[in-house]
């Protein structure tokens, strides 16, 4: 079985998720901020996601930062980003058994749970 947590262990929301994953010790847990996104990770990731923008985050304060907010960005562009600044990837990523939750809603955390039950 496949369980790892992308996470940012600074991140009190991530956190605070973490918490809520049944059975938390069966993952592994990679520290996006520590364990950097490999290219073939972040593609995989894609894979599940569909695509990179699915995966960004425009909530990093870089977003602002950079003037990435009057950009119009292309799919390479979010890849680079992502893989440039790690606070671009939309957290946490929990993969379960080739299932992907992506980020930090209600919904999505509710549904990762479930599976990981």
């Amino acid at each position: 079985m496949a369980l790892k947590i992308y996470h940012l262990s600074t991140c009190s929301t991530c956190q605070r998720i973490l918490k809520e994953i049944p059975h938390l010790e069966r993952f592994e847990l990679k520290d996006i901020k520590t364990q950097p996104i490999t290219p073939e990770q972040l593609d995989a990731m894609r894979e599940r996601a569909g695509s990179y923008e699915a995966l960004f985050s425009r909530r990093a304060m870089k977003y602002r930062a950079m003037g990435l907010h009057g950009k119009a960005l292309t799919e390479k562009d979010y890849r680079e980003l992502i893989l440039q600044e790690y606070t671009f990837l939309k957290r946490p990523v929990i993969v379960i058994d080739g299932q992907q939750f992506t980020g930090n809603a209600k919904a999505v955390v509710e549904a990762a749970v479930a599976a990981a039950g």
